[in-house]
């Protein structure tokens, strides 16, 4: 009977053992926490990093940007209003100069929009959904939002899905 208390004891230490592993396994696989941040460069007249070569926006600055929302469904979200800076407000406090946008995602995705696309569609940079914040699980920190449901013969297909662009991490301007 000994032998059978301790077996079973090994046995529980050892599911404990497997348990804590898993546990802490876990923990380490799990994405951090998205951090609200943005990264302008290239045709920039204003810079604040030590090498005068990029733009770093804070969250503090990203949210004292002037806050606009688009009502839109998209491809992977239904009918949801998307609130955040205008692009064009990001591209005016940069100083840029350019004529794109390349867009840079957490997962090296680029994909590159015309300046002229602030006027037209007063794209937004959307930092939250329906009023939650964005995680990088659902489109954040950062999600390039246009009015898809306003310019429906525009903004629909393969070419109007592509601007829809998450994951967010930095701009170029070009």
């Amino acid at each position: 009977m000994r032998h059978d208390r301790n077996s079973a004891s090994s046995r529980a230490r050892s599911a404990i053992g497997v348990i804590l592993a898993l546990a802490a396994w876990g923990a380490q696989a799990q994405p951090a926490a998205s951090k609200l941040e943005l990264d302008v460069e290239g045709k920039i007249g204003k810079t604040n990093d030590a090498s005068h070569h990029a733009y770093h926006f804070t969250e503090a600055e990203l949210l004292a940007l002037p806050v606009h929302s688009i009502t839109t469904a998209t491809t992977w979200t239904p009918r949801s209003t998307f609130t955040g800076p205008l692009l064009a407000d990001i591209l005016k406090t940069v100083g840029a100069y350019g004529a794109q946008v390349e867009i840079r995602t957490l997962d090296d995705y680029t994909y590159t929009v015309p300046v002229s696309d602030c006027d037209r569609y007063g794209v937004v940079v959307a930092y939250s959904m329906n009023g939650q914040r964005l995680k990088i699980s659902d489109f954040g920190p950062l999600f390039l939002i246009y009015p898809r449901d306003a310019y429906p013969g525009e903004l629909t297909g393969a070419l109007g899905d592509s601007k829809f662009v998450w994951q967010i991490k930095a701009l170029v301007v070009k």
